[in-house]
């Protein structure tokens, strides 16, 4: 049997299994960190720079912008010149990031070394990409279910060891850990063996990776800036619309060549479609909603019509248990995936959410109440989460495989933005007179909205076929090696 990435995957040695798996953890475990880590050392920021919320904050949007990029055209370099390479290059580029941060002494460069971190935002699908292509085919979903699980455990770790971090010392640690954590990441990968099938191309599309990288920087940019300028602002609805614009010059562009940097074309297969469409349902609701919504609901003084009082650590240790929990529950998404096709998985990912949506509304008033509902829907965040690069394995050529998930990536980073501010829009819809405080009607519209996401995406799961699409592709699925880039 070949993997479906068409390689002799299933000679792998057994042993060898665990250890590609373990590289992928590690190597995926440096991006999911490096997005959460500056968040609680934004105070620390303000006062070493003598700065204001507003600038120091470039140090997150830096990195978010940099990194949804990524993910799309580094998952499809890697897809050409050898995934291995280029996610050992991230990396690297990863650690060269945090010591620009680390070393220049200025709010200045801790920008730009971050903006040169987010080049980690492809390392989750150059791993997807890399389980399909070094994996035995049956291993491939239980694989990416732990892989895109190590995603929501790691991203949840960033607060809770930057903080410790923080205690410690200042905030020069933090970058000293994730600089050593990119560079065990990197000589980790060296285990790995070359890749040897790589997508067949005549020429590098440069002028899409170059009209992409804008578009969706200036979109994610508006839309990120939406909190502070309002949705009405010109200034965002400026920097949106310009990005669109510039994204449908390289829409039309990419279908135009022979061999684009991103195959638009994939996107309109049925399964595909749907898959995207269930991502950006899925991060406008509970995926992109529940970041802020429960640290907020924890932390807010109990005198508020919804608040728990708790202290940021107490919070932090709290969502840190209940991401284990998810964590532990990936290989399960993974198996029913493998058995019956991730449509299964991400149908009763909504199912559950659905119940987690219900509980919460009706027993937020309680800590026990709250980390109940937040554990069914952490039950619910790692079945769905690890079932859409499940359904775009499924649904594209091995040769695709990161570029595709990474524009599944992007997908999510893009809509998760829209969710933060339309979630903060609601809550704001209704105040305690004097207060900033939400009414609990105001947090009820939040809760009905994630509810009803979850149903529409039930409802997607529903009308996805089931099984694999690429044996229908253009492509074929077990394909001649060629030589390796890397």
């Amino acid at each position: 049997m070949s993997s479906p990435s068409g390689t002799s995957a299933a000679n792998l040695p057994p042993r060898s299994i665990p250890v590609v798996i373990a590289v992928l953890l590690i190597a995926e475990i440096v991006s999911a960190f490096e997005t959460t880590m500056v968040y609680n050392a934004l105070p620390r920021f303000i006062t070493a720079f003598q700065s204001n919320a507003a600038d120091v904050s470039w140090s997150v949007t830096a990195f978010l912008l940099v990194a949804a990029a990524s993910a799309a055209l580094c998952g499809r370099l890697g897809d050409v010149y050898g995934r291995r390479k280029l996610l050992i290059i991230v990396l690297l580029l990863s650690a060269v990031g945090s010591l620009i941060s680390l070393s220049t002494g200025t709010l200045t460069g801790v920008i730009v070394g971050r903006a040169i971190q987010g080049a980690a935002g492809a390392i989750l699908p150059l791993c997807f990409g890399l389980a399909r292509e070094m994996l035995p085919a049956k291993r491939v979903p239980v694989a990416v279910a732990v892989i895109a699980g190590a995603a929501l455990i790691a991203g949840a770790s960033g607060n809770l060891v930057s903080g410790l971090l923080l205690d410690l010392a200042d905030w020069h640690l933090i970058f000293v850990f994730a600089a050593a954590l990119a560079l065990v990441a990197a000589a980790a990968c060296l285990a790995l063996r070359p890749s040897t099938v790589v997508a067949r191309v005549q020429k590098i599309d440069y002028v899409g990776g170059v009209l992409f990288a804008p578009a969706i920087a200036l979109v994610l940019f508006g839309v990120t800036q939406s909190r502070s300028w309002s949705w009405g602002d010109a200034r965002t609805l400026g920097f949106i619309l310009v990005g669109l614009a510039i994204l449908a010059v390289w829409a039309w562009w990419e279908l135009r060549v022979d061999d684009p940097m991103i195959n638009i074309r994939l996107f309109f297969q049925h399964k595909l479609a749907l898959t995207m469409l269930a991502t950006a349902v899925l991060a406008l609701g509970p995926l992109g909603i529940s970041g802020f919504l429960f640290p907020l609901m924890m932390q807010t003084p109990e005198t508020a019509p919804v608040g728990l009082g708790l202290s940021p650590s107490v919070a932090g240790m709290l969502a840190f248990s209940t991401s284990i929990i998810g964590f532990v529950l990936t290989p399960v998404s993974g198996r029913v995936s493998a058995a019956a096709g991730a449509r299964l998985s991400l149908m009763i990912g909504a199912a559950v959410g659905v119940a987690g949506v219900v509980m919460l509304a009706v027993l937020h008033k309680s800590v026990v109440g709250l980390v109940a509902s937040t554990l069914v829907l952490g039950i619910s965040t790692a079945f769905v989460y690890t079932a859409l690069p499940n359904l775009v394995v499924e649904a594209v050529p091995a040769e695709n495989t990161s570029e595709a998930t990474g524009v599944n990536v992007v997908t999510r980073t893009a809509f998760q933005g829209v969710a933060t501010s339309v979630g903060a829009v609601l809550l704001a819809s209704s105040t305690v007179p004097g207060t900033t405080f939400g009414t609990e009607a105001a947090y009820f519209k939040v809760f009905a909205l994630m509810g009803v996401c979850c149903l529409i995406t039930f409802v997607i799961g529903m009308v996805i076929k089931p099984g694999r699409e690429t044996a229908r592709s253009a492509t074929p699925e077990v394909a001649t090696p060629v030589a390796a880039h890397d």
